[in-house]
């Protein structure tokens, strides 16, 4: 089975990756790495100012410096620099104070832009996010299964779309583009309709998917399993920044998962860990993998659904809890919940995890039935000798995939990256 894309995978999602910074439980502890006043690290120096007041929100010239422990001579260049560049602007007074009003400098949302692209099994999800995490367009296209000329053609027009909000000025402060993906695309087609799917599936084999997206874009491209991608955004923006190391669920056309460990996301080797949709559930039976996917992902509502009249979709909308549907869906929920708590169990006995994260393209009020009923799964296992993490709901949905690769470029940017002062100049 193969891999894609067919180059640079690996190397550029864990440049990116490994680079993203969640917070730490403790508010001064956010920002983890300290700035230095050494001349030599300015670039790391202006990353950890600008993490910091994106982890703080808006900060005066004075905590920048306390709480990147730079001085305040050395603070205020570097702000000053980042004003001067558009990253950051100046907010209104803070009055009301002892002394002095001081002006807070927050990020300037207009300062840089990307893109994520997510590409699915079941549609393409393409947003431009700012400078401040805020979704500024976004373009959806549904279809069947993916073909690679349809999606690429797809692409090229949300892109032009994105460009013609933005207008020309902001256009060109996009700094990158995140693509997020299956890694196995053409994997599992039996589950999505057998042998025509295999057959489309197959049209994926040697694509680059980062070579064509940066011939659309002219942009450099990172690349995230699509599952990791979303990850990263539950990280960034969501339950992540208070869970120091966590398993991550994401419930869509099928469930898949990541890895926070130490605050930090966990590729793997591969790009591939947290593949929480390949965890057995017991022996194969047949041609059919007994996999955590075969039990929990949305497809098999899908199939139930639309078999009771209903359309596929109707299985990642409240439409899944009308009291028609929800016999159907309540036969799904007893066969997920209890196969989600068995992959919790066994990863809790190999990770101390602090929490478990759930989420998806499913109507929240049904993602608040899985967790109730995954509890309820928990409570009849012998926990003897594990700690039992916490069970929360994820807080991005249906557009952490894109969300999370365009996170990607962003960070890759602007964060903090410990590899910027320690490679050496070309003797």
């Amino acid at each position: 089975m193969n891999e894609f894309p067919t180059s640079h995978n690996l190397e550029m999602m864990t440049d990116a990756s490994q680079s993203l910074l969640a917070s730490d439980s403790a508010t001064d502890e956010l920002v983890r790495p300290r700035g230095s006043n050494h001349g030599g690290m300015r670039q790391f120096n202006e990353r950890i100012v600008l993490q910091s007041i994106r982890l703080h929100g808006a900060l005066p010239k004075a905590d920048v410096a306390r709480m990147t422990h730079l001085s305040t001579q050395t603070a205020s260049v570097i702000i000053n620099k980042l004003l001067a560049e558009g990253l950051l602007q100046r907010q209104d007074r803070l009055r009301g104070k002892i002394g002095q009003p001081s002006i807070p400098i927050g990020l300037n949302p207009d300062g840089a832009f990307s893109v994520g692209i997510k590409i699915g099994r079941r549609g393409l999800h393409v947003l431009a996010l700012d400078f401040a995490g805020k979704v500024r367009h976004r373009e959806l296209l549904a279809y069947e299964f993916p073909e690679p000329e349809q999606v690429f053609v797809a692409i090229a027009h949300c892109f032009s779309q994105i460009q013609a909000v933005l207008g020309k000025e902001l256009s060109e402060k996009m700094v990158g583009v995140g693509v997020a993906a299956p890694l196995h695309l053409d994997g599992w087609t039996e589950l999505l309709g057998g042998s025509e799917q295999e057959k489309r599936a197959k049209l994926w084999n040697h694509v680059d998917i980062v070579q064509r997206v940066h011939e659309i874009t002219g942009l450099p491209v990172e690349f995230a399993k699509d599952t990791t991608a979303a990850c990263v955004a539950e990280l960034v923006s969501g339950q992540g920044r208070s869970l120091p190391t966590f398993l991550y669920f994401y419930i869509g056309t099928f469930i898949g998962g990541g890895l926070v460990i130490d605050s930090h996301l966990y590729p793997g080797q591969t790009g591939n860990a947290g593949a929480l949709g390949s965890f057995p559930l017991g022996l194969a039976n047949g041609n059919s993998p007994y996999q955590l996917l075969s039990k929990a992902s949305g497809i098999s509502l899908e199939n139930a659904l639309q078999n009771a009249g209903y359309p596929a979709g109707a299985a990642h909308d409240e439409r899944a809890l009308e009291s028609k549907a929800f016999p159907h869906t309540q036969a799904w929920l007893d066969e997920a919940c209890p196969a989600i708590a068995m992959a919790i169990v066994s990863s809790t006995a190999l990770l101390e995890l602090d929490g478990v994260i759930i989420d998806g393209t499913l109507d929240r009020k049904l993602l608040g039935l899985i967790i109730e009923g995954v509890k309820q799964a928990l409570s009849r296992y012998n926990l003897e000798g594990l700690h039992l993490p916490s069970i929360k709901n994820g807080t991005i949905g249906r557009e952490a995939k894109a969300m999370g690769g365009a996170l990607l470029p962003l960070y890759a940017h602007f964060a903090p990256d410990r590899a910027i002062f320690l490679k050496q100049a070309p003797v």
